[in-house]
């Protein structure tokens, strides 16, 4: 067993302590930093035209008015190994003044949860100070989605798919597993830095079937209905407060791949697989992007941009321009956003079992 296994074990065990930790710090107070004539440096590890990219650059003027000083707030691209190298150089860092954070997303998450190899980096180190939810939104060509009964997706099953694939590890694999559930035949091509890259693929003509997260899909996809060359398929759809899935409130009209699922004949809503999909979905979206600051950030850092972030929600427009921008997502911070971590970053040893199985089945790609 590896050292990394080993440790991310026992960290997984502390989070529990740190969230009520963190509580109490945050509650606690602090007398805050200072950043003015600052620059502060957002690394995003995937390339511009993303939805992580969108969702940073909606939130990075914001930050800089909010926090003390009004520093200059600057969002680095760093692609690459499906968001693992940007990652991997945030683990690297420790805290110094406070110019320094991070946006995370599930194509992070996920090769964290299923022990990749490439991850040398550990959540439990970080300091997450905004999570924000999101959904995501699959889409077709107009001559492809006219071959679906309503919501049911048989019609697709002779169609040979092509889709802009991050990783087999990352993010994708939700849409992916969900296709497959539907009976669709999608060939992969892997590598993309970011799922914009895949956008512009179906703008091209290279790929036939895409997705995107919310805030992508609004200010990329949108346009592409509106001109009549991209039609919605499904969203993921969003969790009630019984943990079902509902649909998206983003999205309302939309119906979500549960329903699609009991659409189609051969696609189920229970067993094993179901299970799988449902855990990573959950780990995936509800706090799909999070802000940290690195190890060894003080108090008065931590409590400084949570008080920024709370500053951001409170403002009157916020929900009209977040909602615009973002869509209709919880935003979290202090206690709630350190509880939507240690959801992100946990799924079943069962649903880990049936991933990694699969991930070996379809693509050859081993993790043990």
């Amino acid at each position: 067993m590896s050292t990394f296994k080993t440790t991310r074990r026992v960290a997984m065990g502390l989070v529990a302590a740190a969230t009520a930790t963190f509580g109490l710090q945050a509650n606690a107070g602090g007398h805050g930093i200072d950043l003015a004539g600052k620059t502060v440096e957002w690394i995003i590890p995937f390339s511009e035209t993303g939805g992580s990219a969108k969702w940073a650059n909606f939130y990075a003027p914001l930050l800089s008015e909010a926090l003390p000083g009004q520093p200059t707030v600057v969002v680095k691209f760093m692609p690459g190994a499906g968001s693992t190298k940007g990652a991997n150089f945030f683990q690297e860092q420790t805290y110094e003044d406070g110019t320094l954070i991070f946006g995370s997303s599930g194509s992070t998450q996920f090769p964290y949860l299923l022990g990749d190899p490439r991850v040398k980096f550990e959540y439990s180190d970080w300091n997450v100070v905004l999570a924000s939810g999101t959904g995501g939104v699959a889409y077709l060509p107009p001559e492809l989605a006219a071959k679906m009964d309503g919501m049911d997706a048989s019609g697709l099953q002779d169609t040979d798919f092509i889709y802009g694939n991050q990783g087999a590890t990352r993010l994708d694999l939700v849409p992916t597993l969900a296709w497959e559930m539907l009976g669709l035949n999608v060939e992969s091509v892997m590598g993309i830095k970011g799922r914009g890259d895949g956008r512009l693929m179906f703008e091209r003509g290279e790929a036939n079937i895409d997705y995107q997260t919310s805030s992508s899909y609004l200010s990329g996809v949108t346009p592409l209905v509106e001109a009549g060359t991209a039609v919605p398929m499904m969203s993921w759809g969003a969790l009630d407060d019984d943990g079902n899935i509902v649909r998206d409130p983003t999205f309302p009209d939309m119906p979500t791949f549960k329903e699609v699922c009991e659409a189609t004949e051969g696609c189920e809503t229970s067993g094993e697989k179901w299970d799988a999909w449902k855990a990573f979905f959950i780990a995936g979206f509800p706090a799909q992007k999070m802000v940290f600051l690195p190890q060894g950030a003080s108090n008065d850092a931590i409590v400084t941009y949570t008080k920024a972030f709370e500053a951001i929600k409170a403002r009157p427009d916020f929900k009209e321009i977040a909602s615009a921008r973002l869509g209709e997502y919880p935003q979290m911070t202090g206690k709630a956003a350190q509880t939507a971590m240690n959801s992100a970053t946990k799924v079943s040893p069962e649903a880990k079992a049936f991933i990694v199985n699969w991930l070996q089945e379809k693509y050859g790609v081993s993790l043990n």
